[in-house]
């Protein structure tokens, strides 16, 4: 079942342009002279349900903007979006008691209450039944770990504990659509895995369809079988994770840990070393070859250990982005 359905979206803003110094201020007050920004150029896709899609690109990409178009907070200037059936910038409460957005850099919660009042709120706001809301928040804060805290104010939680809280806030009404934005942004690693955890548990148990943008590669590798990468607005890549690797990755990495010196005079031959630290090395070589050269490694020489690796995935997404540039 299809979820979410965008054709032909277009996003632009009028951005007013002033002139500098006392000159420019003064002249501004006559005319104003503004440039058009398109932030979303011409996208199109679709999202069945329960799917997990990692939503990628730089900076300025249009992918928060995107985010917010499918949620109903900014009108598309052009095209059309479906979200469950609902035109989502139409804002109905049935539309709205389906769908989150969670902005990491954006809070919710009153900072001086604990995060059980913020709770409570929304459950009103949402309409959620006593017994519902019960059952709900006793499995979420299970699942993040989190009992012993909810009546705690808000101001006194770590950031870890406070992004758990917001988290939860915005799942108490059991969405079918989770929009999240940079959900693990300024978390420790730890608390990184943590929350990529539970938004894999949150799909796995409530069969809820999630778009993720994030700017850590580990959390769209972790969690996402396909990506939608986009930059300056347009779609570049729209797809199974593995074969963007596949796609725009030349090369594999032989990380090496020989018994006898190594033979570096050879591996400057066969690829590029990229670290050299006593007898282990990480040789970066073309990707047809990796089989054939690691089996000639170990049969040529004394090896303790040899691991074929793919490169960082955030090499592989600047080369589709110089690739279409």
């Amino acid at each position: 079942m299809t979820t979410i359905q965008v054709s032909s979206l277009m996003k632009t803003f009028n951005i007013y342009r002033k002139q500098p110094g006392i000159m420019g201020s003064l002249g501004s007050l006559i005319k104003r002279s503004y440039t058009t920004f398109t932030a979303v150029n011409d996208i199109s896709f679709s999202i069945e349900e329960g799917e997990l899609v990692g939503f990628i690109g730089p900076n300025g990409a249009g992918k928060t903007t995107t985010l917010k178009m499918l949620s109903g907070l900014l009108y598309p200037t052009s095209g059309k979006i479906t979200v469950l059936g609902y035109t989502p910038f139409e804002r109905k409460p049935e539309f709205l008691k389906k769908i989150s957005l969670v902005m990491g850099q954006k809070n919710q919660l009153w900072w001086d209450l604990p995060p059980m009042e913020s709770f409570l709120l929304n459950k009103e706001i949402y309409e959620v039944t006593n017994d519902r809301f019960k059952t709900v928040l006793s499995e979420l804060t299970h699942l993040m770990g989190i009992e012993d805290i909810l009546n705690v104010q808000v101001r006194n939680l770590s950031l870890g504990q406070r992004m758990k809280c917001e988290l939860i806030a915005q799942l108490i009404h059991s969405p079918r659509i989770l929009f999240l934005d940079e959900p693990t942004i300024g978390l420790d690693v730890v608390m990184q895995k943590k929350l990529r955890d539970f938004i894999r548990e949150y799909n796995r148990q409530y069969k809820a369809t999630v778009i993720l943008t994030s700017h850590y590669m580990d959390d769209v590798k972790e969690l996402c079988k396909r990506v939608i990468v986009i930059d300056h607005g347009k779609l570049l890549f729209d797809g199974q994770l593995d074969k963007v690797i596949k796609k725009y990755s030349r090369h594999k990495l032989l990380s090496i840990i020989f018994s006898d010196p190594p033979p570096i005079h050879e591996l400057e031959s066969l690829g590029q070393i990229i670290l050299h630290e006593g007898q282990q090395i990480h040789l970066e070589i073309e990707r047809e070859k990796s089989n054939e050269i690691a089996a000639h490694l170990l049969k040529t020489y004394a090896i303790a250990d040899l691991n074929i690796e793919e490169p960082p995935i955030e090499e592989i997404i600047r080369s589709l982005f110089s690739e279409k540039k």
